[in-house]
């Protein structure tokens, strides 16, 4: 039978020894007989606390615990402290647009462990939760909440609304992440995108961009949502995979041929190009066929119908498989024979469309031949730009025909019947060679969830194109996490990103300060113009763009200054700027104290092409540097089986239940803000992070077994006074001295951790502890020692004086992440001065490098061997029922001998180590002559091991040792339970003195 290794949070008993120092000299109690009216157990000195092993009620008590430890003022009080160092980490300011959810939680909890870690560092930190308070999430959630209509509204209107639903969304928040333990001034202390300053300062960055002529207006292709009825930029776009389109094959018959063509094609006059497109509405506005002049292509001839068509030749095999038909390849040229050839528009009478080369034709799919049509495509525009096309377009902001595509077009939606009707009409024509239900990736507005479309009009932009290179090198400069990733995919955005359009065509944002001349229709935008709207909006706020008319807002002498006569010449602009816009100058906003940068950005991976490229765009723009000296990304919250959380699905987590509870306990128990706290720290934040009631429950189960042994730790320092009892270093025996060793590297790694921002490693490294040198080792075998022991004895004193400094290490190292167990820790610790009123104010913990002391690795390395070999030999559960001999090679037994220095005892530290009743040490060569060894009768079994000894060079040799293992040779002692007494009716000697000093006081 094994023995099983037992831990400290599991033993119900007290496990003691007897102590070799008074076993040769029976004491007994002068004038008392030991069975004397006082119990054994009333001299034991067993861990006393008050901190209860478990919250009854983890939700009322968290917040119990956050009144009296003063959470809400300690943000304040560190802010008021004079500290040389300083830690700025700037908010991303979530949506105000519905309640707190998971990934709310991720986010904040991450940024209050950095923060309290910080500050518990020494830094003065610098954080300032923000909202992100305008655009149309918010402003389509206000609308939805009364039914209400876009275009039934006045603006003034649709603005309060929003307004109103925004600030309501801003309270619910505040109360979770208040609930949840994150450090902030919520009362003075956060920023708002609608706040009247930051508005202000917004459109004064706004304006100096437009100064360098990094914004500007244009009419060019954007992303257009019909939805929502306005333009999009990409980062608001999600795409869905399974987007299924009506997309054709159609013929444009050649008009004119090239004269390379002509002598290609010969008499033939019936040859067609052949073009393929899921978007069969955008033929009615096309301008162009584009090819490839570096690929050939081929003229073919369909077999079925006798017709020619003229496409790429390495896509002929796959075309004929799509068309289900046979193609003959007549002839094969380079695609520049095409250049100056034209062909017939299929839905347009009349109208021609020349055929011009181009580099976006791909030929992973299609003909090789795109259809063009540069109002409704991004390469599409930049060909029209190239050769002087026109960019038309015949759609609305409803996604509808206007009259201008004719009345079988007018008023049809583009997604539904308006496709059909194109279908239709190429068929009718006989321009329909094929038509198919293609599934593809396709864009949707990630708001409305309903697909867009690209749609030329006139917009706001900024000119990304001559700022994206420098922001490019400026990424080498920030220090990102996770590293090489991060960076990788903020490069990729940036990289790609030619233009920004900034302006969106609703009413709940910031106006662009633009007035229009009614005439000309050229915009009016000049410093005096905009430096009087800034002024209003500093004591109006932005409301004034609707309530003020426009002889305030564009006064006589601006006008006049200018070179015009009257504000009557001129119309405001209608549009608002894009909410990237808005959060992205928020480092300009919120951020003077610190120069306007920030030692940490912090948020999901959704913002690469969100916030982290936007503020970093704008910087660029205006100062030529970064707004971040490092940037942490983390991943999304995912349900525990992998799938995306879904309403429908049933799998979403609310984590104010998860905290609080719901009604039903059993469906939804109250874990505690801790609990969800431990559940961040131990999750890989920079990949999904999955949660779930089965994550949960061992995430709880894990705080409580920590608490176990802080509490074990707690009740153990019962008397104990840091200034009176701790004990010098020098003079702490052996294992003791190796625990502080495990406790300085201990120290030095999870610190290392928290400035890397490894969070799991801080909890790996916690349980590591916990578990296997404390729970299973230290806490167990001293035990005895801190229980039976002479109170003031220095054994004692030593090992309650580390036990203090874990207790010290484990608490900081544990508060981060965990504060309201940190807080509850100190209220209740009696080791403590009344004037440590938290844990947060008191500094991180202190490791003294003389605990440091690499030598006794070997020592406890070959001393484990041995009592790992000596637990699986016995056959009971308790060690205390056997004698053990060692004897050891020469190499092990110099090793063990600073542990045992008499052959035998009861009170070494290889005995305390061992757990056993009596310990003998041998060299391997006196075996014969043992007395245990030559009592057959006594030896219950013998055994031989081998140890691993490692040397200070990194070099590892190994030893040999046998065990001789015994039944107890004495009898037991009812105090301490040792099998150490003389007699079964007196306690052993050691613990006759100790009961002869504490009862005679």
């Amino acid at each position: 039978m094994s023995w099983r290794k037992v831990s400290v949070c599991s033993i119900p008993v007290v496990r003691t020894r007897t102590c070799q120092r008074w076993q040769t000299h029976p004491l007994s109690l002068p004038g008392k007989r030991h069975a004397s009216s006082k119990k054994y157990s009333d001299s034991i000195l067993l861990p006393k606390t008050t901190f209860p092993i478990r919250p009854k009620n983890p939700a009322a008590e968290e917040v119990e615990i956050q009144k009296v430890c003063g959470f809400s003022e300690l943000y304040s009080w560190q802010r008021q402290q004079d500290r040389q160092k300083h830690f700025v980490l700037h908010d991303g300011p979530p949506y105000a647009n519905g309640d707190p959810h998971v990934g709310h939680a991720l986010n904040k909890i991450l940024k209050d462990m950095i923060n309290r870690y910080k500050l518990l560092r020494g830094y003065r930190v610098d954080y300032r939760p923000g909202w992100d308070c305008h655009g149309l999430p918010i402003e389509l959630k206000a609308l939805s909440e009364g039914r209400d209509s876009f275009r039934r509204l006045q603006p003034l209107q649709i603005r309060n609304k929003a307004k109103q639903f925004a600030e309501k969304a801003i309270r619910n928040q505040v109360a979770a992440f208040r609930r949840w333990g994150i450090m902030a001034d919520w009362d003075n202390g956060c920023y708002f995108t609608f706040d009247k300053q930051y508005e202000a300062k917004q459109l004064e960055l706004f304006y100096k961009m437009y100064e360098k002529d990094y914004i500007y207006q244009d009419f060019k292709p954007v992303f257009y949502s019909p939805s929502s009825r306005t333009a999009l930029a990409e980062a608001e776009l999600e795409y869905k995979e399974d987007h299924v389109s009506h997309a054709v094959y159609a013929k444009f018959p050649l008009a004119t041929l090239s004269p390379a063509l002509k002598a290609i094609v010969g008499g033939r006059c019936d040859v067609s190009v052949l073009t393929w497109t899921t978007l069969p509405w955008t033929i009615p506005a096309n301008e162009a066929m584009c090819y490839t002049p570096s690929h050939e292509y081929s003229l073919c001839q369909f077999k079925t119908t006798g017709q020619l068509y003229i496409l790429a030749a390495e896509r002929v095999e796959g075309t004929a498989q799509v068309l289900g038909t046979s193609l003959d390849v007549l002839n094969t040229f380079p695609g520049s024979t095409l250049e100056g050839s034209t062909c017939q528009h299929p839905s347009i009478h009349g109208k021609v469309s020349p055929l011009l080369p181009a580099y976006h034709v791909s030929m992973a799919k299609g003909t090789g031949l795109v259809h063009t049509a540069p109002a409704h495509g991004m390469e599409d525009y930049t060909v029209a730009l190239a050769f002087q096309l026109p960019v038309f377009t015949m759609v609305d902001e409803d996604g509808r025909y206007t009259d201008q595509a004719g009345p079988h077009l007018n008023g049809k939606n583009i997604f539904t019947d308006g496709n059909e009707t194109v279908v239709e009409q190429l068929r009718s024509a006989g321009h329909l060679v094929h038509e198919q239900n293609y599934k593809h990736s396709y864009p949707y507005d990630w708001r409305t969830k309903k697909p867009v479309f690209i749609r030329a009009s006139l917009q706001w932009f900024v000119n990304t194109n001559s700022i994206k290179d420098r922001a490019v090198d400026l990424i080498d400069g920030v220090r990102m996490y996770p590293e090489g990733t991060a960076a990788n995919s903020l490069k990729a955005w940036v990289s790609t990103r030619n233009y920004w359009c900034i302006s969106r065509q609703r009413v709940w944002g910031v106006p662009i300060p633009v007035f229009y001349h009614k005439e000309s229709g050229k915009p009016f935008l000049t410093k005096e113009s905009v430096d009087h709207v800034v002024s209003l909006v500093r004591r109006e706020g932005t409301d004034c763009w609707w309530t003020l008319p426009m002889e305030e807002l564009l006064p006589d002498d601006v006008i006049r200054k200018a070179g015009y006569r009257d504000v009557s010449e001129f119309d405001k602009g209608a549009d608002i700027l894009d909410i990237w816009f808005d959060s992205g100058v928020s480092w300009a906003a919120t951020l003077e104290d610190s120069g306007g940068v920030a030692d940490m950005y912090l948020e999901g991976k959704d913002q690469h092409g969100g916030w982290f490229q936007s503020s970093l765009l704008t910087s660029v723009a205006v100062r030529d540097s970064a707004p971040y000296r490092c940037v942490f990304v983390h991943g999304f919250a995912m349900a525990e089986d992998g799938t995306k959380m879904s309403k429908s699905l049933g799998n979403v987590v609310d984590p104010n239940l998860v905290v609080s509870g719901g009604k039903n306990r059993d469906k939804h128990p109250a874990y505690g803000a801790d609990v969800l706290r431990w559940w961040v720290a131990g999750s890989d934040v920079h990949s999904h992070v999955y949660i779930g009631n089965n994550i949960l429950n061992t995430a709880r189960d894990t705080v409580l077994k920590v608490r176990r042994i802080l509490r074990f730790l707690l009740g153990n320092l019962s008397g104990f006074s840091p200034a009176e009892h701790t004990v010098p270093y020098h003079q702490l025996r052996p294992v003791d001295q190796y625990m502080l060793h495990v406790l300085y590297q201990y120290a030095q790694k999870v610190t290392d951790a928290y400035e890397n921002f490894h969070f799991t490693k801080v909890q790996y490294l916690t349980l590591g502890l916990v578990t296997k040198e404390l729970s299973s080792l230290y806490l167990n075998i001293t035990k005895d020692r801190l229980y039976c022991d002479d109170q003031t004895s220095t054994g004692r004193r030593g090992c309650q004086t580390v036990q203090f400094h874990i207790l010290d290490v484990l608490t900081k190292t544990l508060a981060p992440v965990l504060p309201h167990l940190a807080e509850e820790i100190y209220l209740h610790h009696t080791c403590l001065g009344e004037e440590v009123a938290s844990v947060f104010k008191s500094g991180w913990f202190e490791s003294d490098p003389a605990w440091y002391r690499p030598n006794l690795e070997p020592l406890w390395g070959v001393a484990d061997d041995v009592r790992d070999a000596f637990n699986r030999q016995i056959e009971s559960a308790d060690p205390r029922l056997y004698d053990v001999a060692i004897f050891a090679s020469s190499t092990a037994y110099d090793i063990l001998k600073v542990l045992q220095s008499e052959e035998t005892s009861c009170t070494s530290d290889l005995c305390e180590m061992m757990m056993s009743s009596f310990v003998s040490l041998h060299r391997e060569d006196h075996q014969e002559n043992s007395p245990l060894a030559v009592s057959e009768q006594t030896v219950s079994q013998v055994s031989q091991h081998e140890c691993v000894i490692s040397e200070a060079d990194g070099s590892k040799r190994t030893a040999t040792f046998t065990l001789h293992v015994s039944p107890a040779s004495h009898q037991k002692c009812e105090r301490c339970r040792k099998y150490v007494a003389a007699s079964p009716t007196t306690p052993c000697d050691r613990c006759l003195a100790v009961m002869a000093d504490s009862w005679a006081t």
